[in-house]
């Protein structure tokens, strides 16, 4: 609990932060974002990152990896100031291409715009702004991997808009539910967490959907404060063509699924210089005793958790800050993530103390261009079951477009 308090005292100095009567909005756009609002016709855009991971052990040789981890297009067409669509392609690892977003979106007034087809679930903030110009370090937190299971989108349906009076953005949208049992196999663990439960609008099925949505704030010059949700069952196979009057099989079925209840606050705040961010998720899962024991394979039991959850606080300073005929930025960050799949478990399910992990990322962000970065961090992260940390020396290039 200690680690949580340090999150939320974080969370609460942003929002005591004096406001400011400048009526500057603090939009802060991704490349989505910024396609709808460009000019009519046909828009293209895109990002893309290189990385090298290198583990670090004293009395170890280690091989290094390379990846073109991600090549990413977008195309947009603007009919009109009211009606847009966007689509995002990305090519990961250089050989797999998933569609990551494509959705209409219709203005029905200056509140409220409507929203159709693949979208991202709005939980905090990397699974919207993910773009390697958007964030520090190589890689993505890690609570963004093991906790919220980004990038996740699913198909679905909502609203969109922003109530200017109260400078406050917000997000609304059904969805189909995460896959949790494939007719065969547990989507879920306390090892992978949620992640492997995404449909990824691939021949995505659902028997229940479920909602999200997200709040943000901007009525403080320079800060940004979201609350984001995410609630639903999973969905299973074992309902296919299910007959109603089938209790048992209505009973094993229901044995397959897992409540989740998903929030997540975040917070991003820059002022001469300084970059300050943090996020923290909690999820609570419910029927996780009956899912454990009806997915075990053979005598071995399942170890989904009945709590998940992560957090991270950020600080970095741009050096090039006050140096007026340069547009380059040299940011060194230093990051402190933690998460836990096991927060919570229900018996028969012992703690697993692999599952709760620390991490700290330090390096250097440095950008050439507004589009276009440089970037190096060495990371140190241990589990509680482990005596020492483990290092990583990681370096890419990204760019936005």
């Amino acid at each position: 609990m200690k680690r949580v308090s340090i999150v939320l005292g974080f969370l609460l100095i942003s929002f005591g932060i004096k406001a400011q009567t400048d009526t500057i909005s603090n939009q802060q756009l991704n490349t989505a974002q910024s396609l709808m609002s460009s000019k009519p016709g046909l828009q293209i855009g895109g990002y893309g990152e290189v990385h090298y991971n290198q583990p670090l052990k004293s009395n170890t040789h280690t091989l290094g990896t390379l990846d073109a981890h991600r090549m990413v297009l977008f195309f947009g067409y603007n009919f009109s100031s009211k009606t847009q669509f966007i689509t995002e392609v990305e090519i990961e690892y250089a050989r797999e291409v998933w569609v990551e977003q494509m959705f209409i979106q219709y203005r029905l007034n200056r509140y409220a715009n409507f929203r159709a087809g693949v979208l991202l679930v709005p939980m905090g903030i990397i699974n919207e702004y993910h773009e390697p110009t958007a964030f520090n370090g190589v890689e993505r937190p890690i609570i963004d991997n093991k906790i919220a299971p980004t990038t996740w989108r699913e198909i679905g349906l909502g609203f969109q808009g922003n109530v200017y009076q109260a400078k406050t953005r917000y997000q609304l949208y059904v969805v189909n539910g995460l896959n949790g049992y494939d007719g065969t196999n547990a989507m879920f663990s306390g090892s992978k967490g949620l992640r492997e439960g995404r449909q990824k609008a691939s021949k995505a099925y659902m028997n229940q959907p479920a909602f999200t949505g997200k709040l943000e704030f901007y009525g403080v010059r320079n800060l940004n404060v979201g609350i984001s949700g995410y609630f639903g069952k999973s969905n299973s196979k074992l309902y296919s063509n299910l007959s109603k009057d089938s209790l048992a099989k209505i009973q094993r079925a229901d044995s397959s699924v897992v409540g989740i209840s998903m929030v997540g606050l975040d917070t991003r705040y820059n002022f001469k210089g300084v970059k300050l961010a943090g996020q923290f998720y909690y999820i609570s899962l419910s029927n996780t005793q009956e899912y454990n024991v009806f997915t075990r394979t053979g005598t071995k039991l399942n170890d989904l958790g009945s709590a998940m959850l992560g957090y991270y606080v950020e600080v970095g300073y741009d050096i090039f800050h006050l140096l007026t005929d340069t547009k380059q930025s040299l940011m060194p960050f230093i990051r402190y993530e933690a998460y836990n799949t096991h927060h919570s478990v229900e018996e028969p399910v012992v703690t697993n103390k692999s599952y709760s992990n620390t991490i700290i990322t330090t390096g250097l962000t440095y950008a050439l261009e507004k589009g276009v970065v440089l970037k190096a961090d060495l990371q140190f992260y241990k589990s509680k079951a482990e005596n020492s940390f483990n290092k990583t020396f990681n370096a890419g290039v990204g760019v936005n477009f």
